[in-house]
């Protein structure tokens, strides 16, 4: 290995190892500022090392079962908006990938349209539906205003994905007398299975972090997701910065830890169908 190529690969690693501190050191100060007592908060130098000695904090937001019920909530809103939008995306995906039918390109442009919409201006709207039709103040009536949201652009990755596919697989399996929902189950899923994945950390995550329509189509403290229930800590007179902070780092782990396992598919999902085969 010559010196040019060491020196290369030493360079390589140390913007790594930055690059890695980067991303764990806001999930590092939010343990530090959980096992901090007041004292070292508010100190003029501030502690770069947790304290073991307040661990009793987890304890402390474990306590009483809100923490855990938020979670599980989030948990539910999460897993259920993954699920829904996937279903529902599959087809569409297909539907614009396959079939030719008057008024494809502007339904393709409304769904783009779509993502350039913010929460808040479609708070108003589906509030009014909601309880027309009674799904506020429930998780089903969040799961689907999560998936209604995220919906668009998971129809859109999954119809890129199948526009990389070639068509002389679907018609050598129509020759051989597979119907259209065969065709889909058996050879398309598979070969979009890396895109399939992808979507479903998108809506996971979308609807884990959600916080504008979990606060305000959720009345009942107990079903409320975690993104609503952390900031009900924050009093007017004073708030637990620890017990926030504990919480908090409950609340971002489970998420980090998914994304973790499922990145690579993430990459590999978003890049596909960009060059078709």
């Amino acid at each position: 290995m010559t010196r040019a190529t060491t020196f290369g690969l030493v360079l390589r690693v140390i913007g790594v190892l930055i690059a890695l501190g980067i991303a764990v050191f806001p999930l590092y100060w939010m343990l530090v500022t959980a096992l901090s007592s007041n004292a070292d908060l508010f100190a003029s130098s501030p502690r770069l090392i947790p304290d073991p000695g307040q661990i009793g904090v987890f304890g402390t937001a474990l306590a009483d079962g809100k923490a855990v019920g938020w979670l599980v909530n989030s948990l539910i809103i999460a897993t259920g908006t993954m699920i829904v939008s996937i279903g529902l995306g599959i087809p569409l995906g297909y539907a614009l990938s396959r079939f030719s039918f008057r008024g494809k390109v502007i339904v393709t442009i409304v769904l783009l349209f779509t993502q350039m919409l913010p929460e808040a201006l479609m708070v108003v709207p589906l509030f009014s539906l909601f309880r027309r039709f009674g799904l506020l103040d429930s998780l089903g009536g969040l799961i689907l205003a999560n998936s209604a949201f995220v919906l668009p652009i998971v129809a859109l990755i999954l119809k890129g994905a199948i526009d990389g596919i070639p068509r002389e697989l679907e018609e050598a399996a129509r020759v051989d007398g597979a119907l259209p929902l065969a065709i889909l189950l058996r050879i398309n899923l598979p070969l979009i299975a890396p895109s399939i994945a992808a979507t479903a950390v998108i809506a996971f995550f979308h609807a884990w972090n959600e916080y504008v329509f979990a606060v305000t189509f959720i009345f009942t403290p107990g079903i409320q997701p975690a993104s609503v229930g952390i900031a009900n800590f924050i009093g007017e007179l004073g708030t637990p910065i620890q017990t926030v902070m504990a919480v908090a780092l409950m609340f971002t782990l489970p998420a980090v830890v998914f994304y973790l396992f499922a990145q690579k598919y993430v990459v590999g999902g978003m890049t596909a169908g960009a060059v078709k085969g």
